[in-house]
């Protein structure tokens, strides 16, 4: 395994590192747990291959992931680098610190090494930790049961940029891969600041291994998407560490493998995959360029995010996944805001969009082909 220095953190951290999201199960639904037997043999092999870095989050796994995460490695703590993240955004700072001392707890452990605030964006940190949960994540700093102030964050490249600057996070988890570049320059900037990159889905949270003549082209035909994907990611020097949920022992030896063989790509060959997803971004953009400035919508349609599910399967062929989640629209926490069905054609989004796109109309359409069975 390869190992890299995480930012300034002083931290060494495998190249590859454990996603805890996704561990195997007792059962589907809200009342299943984490196979224990399963997982910890899982968790087992991930650190006999070398694997230093794992991450996980309260909410994961019906909020069973950090305590099978913390009974798996309690008897390695000082050889892992644990990471997990805190969502408490409201004024109840008593919240904050019962989620902190649970985690704690969950993990078998006195300190986290990475402790992030979930999935925050710009807004958030202005309104929230620039307030006062900032105070107590250095309160807890202080206290020496965090280690390094993080995030992880879903938001746009200039958020990134400025969150870099705060000058508060040590490292930030973030999304990347082959089809959701839209964070790299912003990722250059954390580099030049000694800020880590964590990435999380670096196969697109699985949309990459589906199968797309599309996206088998723009590999040329030699190289499995997968390994592509995630080697796409590992070759970018701006990157530290690449999260993979894995769920069995072969998806776990298949990336450790692809990880081991090298993170970077033949120049010519990177720069030719460059050249194809450039051109296929284009055709993309001449849909939707998701800036966003459409929104609010006053029935809350998620406009933006219809028209990124419909270029996915329209662009790159990745239609699956794609009318998954416009499924859940509206009906899972993870996909905000309503489907194209909730549209009584005000009108109000069309004068504000940039590319002139008939919204109203496209909204129909989408709906037809990303409710298609």
């Amino acid at each position: 395994m390869k190992y890299t220095e995480l930012g300034k953190t002083g931290l060494s951290v495998s190249r590859l590192g454990y996603g805890a999201m996704r561990l195997p199960m007792t059962k589907d639904g809200p009342d299943g747990l984490v196979d224990r037997e399963k997982a910890i043999h899982l968790l087992h092999r991930a650190f006999d291959l070398g694997i230093n870095y794992f991450d996980t989050a309260r909410g994961y796994c019906n909020e069973d992931s950090q305590r099978a995460v913390g009974e798996a490695l309690e008897d390695r703590r000082d050889k892992v680098v644990i990471s997990t993240k805190n969502p408490c955004f409201g004024k109840n700072e008593k919240e904050w610190w019962i989620n902190l001392e649970n985690s704690l707890k969950r993990l078998r452990t006195d300190y986290l090494d990475i402790y992030n605030f979930h999935g925050i964006s710009w807004k958030i940190y202005k309104e929230n930790i620039e307030r006062r949960i900032g105070a107590w994540m250095r309160k807890a700093y202080d206290q020496g049961l965090v280690r390094h102030i993080c995030c992880s964050m879903h938001d746009r490249n200039d958020a990134l940029v400025k969150m870099v600057d705060t000058g508060m996070f040590e490292s930030i988890t973030l999304q990347y891969n082959l089809i959701d570049r839209s964070l790299e320059k912003g990722m250059a900037h954390a580099r030049e600041k000694g800020v880590g990159i964590v990435v999380m889905g670096p196969v697109g949270g699985g949309r990459l291994a589906e199968p797309s003549e599309v996206m088998q082209d723009v590999a040329g035909g030699s190289v499995r998407i997968p390994e592509l994907a995630l080697r796409f990611v590992l070759s970018n020097p701006n990157v530290n560490v690449a999260l993979s949920g894995m769920s069995t022992i072969e998806q776990l030896e298949e990336n450790v493998k692809i990880a081991d063989a090298g993170d970077t790509l033949p120049e010519d060959y990177m720069a030719e995959i460059k050249r194809r997803l450039v051109d296929l971004r284009k055709m993309a953009d001449l849909y939707c360029t998701g800036c966003g400035y459409c929104l609010p919508c006053p029935q809350d349609v998620n406009i933006p995010r219809i028209f990124q599910l419909l270029n996915q399967g329209r662009i790159y062929g990745i239609w699956e996944s794609a009318r998954q989640a416009y499924a859940d629209l509206g009906e899972a926490a993870w996909e905000t805001g309503e489907k194209a069905t909730k549209c009584i054609e005000c009108g109000l989004c069309e004068p504000k969009c940039p590319q002139h796109i008939m919204i109203r109309d496209q909204l129909k359409d989408a709906h037809a082909i990303l409710s298609e069975n």
